[in-house]
């Protein structure tokens, strides 16, 4: 599977079709998949404890493997959340993105880093 040729749709029926297969639904409530989720970013995140911002751009070989499983991990629990939830991914994040230009306009916030940065 590749980003060019794989759709969201794709993705959440692979997810779907896993936990389908294990009887996994018992398990997959939104209290449970969140805090899985949160978990999974919790480790994500330890790969870049105690390094600088470069070096974090810098990651490679076996490491950034592992961080690619860690970041497969919290977005299959994405994945399996917005099943669970009956949500399409596509359509909240288009309203998040469209609450976010009108939140942070692009000629205000171009270079910056958020509204603290701009006394907002």
């Amino acid at each position: 599977m590749q980003d060019s040729t794989t759709s969201i749709a794709d993705i959440k029926t692979i997810m779907q079709e896993f936990v389908d297969q294990r009887d996994w639904h018992q398990f997959h409530s939104p209290k449970n998949l969140s805090m899985a989720l949160s978990v999974e970013a919790a480790e994500l995140m330890e790969h870049f404890q105690w390094i600088s911002m470069e070096d974090s751009r810098q990651v490679g070989g076996e490491k950034l493997e592992a961080i690619g499983e860690e970041i497969a991990d919290v977005f299959c629990y994405t994945i399996a959340m917005t099943n669970s939830l009956g949500l399409d991914l596509a359509q909240i994040v288009e309203r998040k993105m469209e609450r976010n230009r009108q939140k942070y306009p692009a000629d205000e916030f171009r270079g910056r880093f958020g509204p603290e940065d701009t006394g907002h």
